[in-house]
């Protein structure tokens, strides 16, 4: 009975939001404006829809942005193209209702409405994954989750998409049948091709000698829902920070730094974590805007479950995955696009429930504990990674090239007519 009431609320709650677009759609459609969101708000000036505006800006200096940033984030820094506007009703239905072109890599709140003429591109803020989204999820995709999905889905224009693995999860992951721009995430553009440059500036930045390698170590975001209504954990973790170090020092040489990377939603409450274990090695990016520059500075990555870890793969990163709850996630989850609660943990598979007769092969080795993941970076072998990963890309089409900005505004630009 609550979920239906709050159901009913919410539905309510929507119309009476879309009157403020209605009645702001009597003002005329700028041509020559575009209105940006990251993460709901919450993120700042990052992940696909940044490299997207800086590119669009590079191409056509008369292009005007406004980006919706909650007040929490108010003081988050845009380059002075861009004016930051509120992440409110009001707000909103006023920018969007003027604006010609929308960009956002999450969803739209339940009620907005868009007009004739406006061109909606949805870059969404993964393509690859691990963890299933959307009606693959199964009873544990709630039914305002859908309706907020479906609501957004038919107003978009063009998904971005990088590979044929998306052709299969996001008709119904993202409950979205419309068209596709498969031109690869702009935001993995940064990651093509030589680093030195951005590992070397990172270095200088954090006060640190040239040649010390860095771990990034970012877990994935933990959701749940009660009545209807998401909320976010973290939990402890139970890998052995000071054992990894010995062990990536061990097998890779040098002395290495772990950069913590924890998700939006969790960023502000991080800064208070300590370990006495690994102090002075520590750099905490939760706050950075941009996860994607960072990545490109870095020398090895572990996660236990975020769609990051294949773009990592895309430049050829080591990627370890730690996760040692995978029966449990899986079982809270609905269900993974990999057998990973299944399968042997060296010969992971895609489901092929879902993947069909493809029977890719995960390229990353996976540990549930302390004593697997120091196996697994001894026995790391970058050339047989480097040549599996080279596999896995041609087997799923990957489109990876340092090029998707520049396609993907193309198309922004086409669209407007300008």
């Amino acid at each position: 009975m609550k979920k239906k009431l709050y159901i009913c609320w919410r539905k309510i709650k929507a119309f009476l939001n879309s009157l403020a677009f209605y009645i702001c759609s009597f003002f005329p459609i700028d041509e020559k404006l575009v209105s940006v969101c990251a993460f709901e708000g919450k993120g700042g000036f990052g992940c696909n829809p940044k490299y997207v505006v800086s590119k669009l800006h590079e191409m056509n200096p008369d292009i005007k942005f406004v980006w919706f940033v909650n007040e929490n984030a108010w003081d988050k820094e845009f380059p002075n193209y861009i004016k930051k506007v509120p992440n409110a009703l009001w707000s909103r239905a006023y920018w969007l209702s003027r604006s010609k072109v929308w960009i956002d890599n999450y969803r739209k709140p339940y009620g907005t409405v868009k007009r004739k003429g406006q061109y909606y591109l949805n870059t969404n803020h993964y393509t690859l994954g691990i963890k299933t989204v959307g009606l693959w999820r199964g009873s544990g995709f709630s039914k305002i989750a859908y309706l907020v999905s479906k609501n957004d889905s038919d107003m978009i224009d063009d998904l971005i998409t990088d590979s044929k693995f998306c052709d299969y999860a996001t008709p119904k992951g993202l409950i979205y049948e419309g068209h596709c721009l498969k031109t690869g995430a702009p935001r993995c553009d940064v990651l093509y091709g030589d680093r030195s440059a951005i590992k070397a500036g990172y270095r200088k930045r954090n006060g640190l000698p040239e040649d010390v390698k860095i771990l990034l170590f970012a877990p994935t975001f933990r959701e749940g829902a009660k009545d209807g209504k998401r909320f976010v954990y973290s939990e402890i973790w139970s890998i052995d920070f000071e054992r990894l170090l010995r062990n990536l020092e061990s097998k890779f040489g040098g002395t290495w730094y772990i950069c913590f990377r924890v998700h939006p939603q969790l960023a502000a409450g991080f800064d208070d974590y300590r370990n006495d274990d690994i102090a002075g090695r520590i750099l905490n990016e939760s706050q950075a805007d941009d996860l994607y520059e960072i990545m490109a500075a870095m020398d090895a990555y572990i996660t236990d479950y975020s769609s990051a870890c294949f773009e990592a793969g895309f430049a050829k990163i080591p990627v370890f995955i730690y996760a040692d709850d995978i029966k449990q996630y899986q079982h809270d989850r609905g269900s993974l696009y990999w057998n990973m609660a299944t399968d042997p943990l060296d010969n992971i598979r895609s489901n092929q429930e879902m993947f069909g007769d493809e029977n890719w092969k995960f390229p990353f080795s996976v540990a549930t504990n302390d004593d697997e993941l120091e196996m697994n970076i001894e026995g790391f072998d970058r050339e047989q990674y480097e040549l599996e990963l080279e596999l896995f890309h041609r087997q799923i089409g990957l489109v990876f090239d340092g090029q998707a900005s520049k396609r993907v505004s193309e198309e922004v630009i086409r669209r407007m007519g300008i």
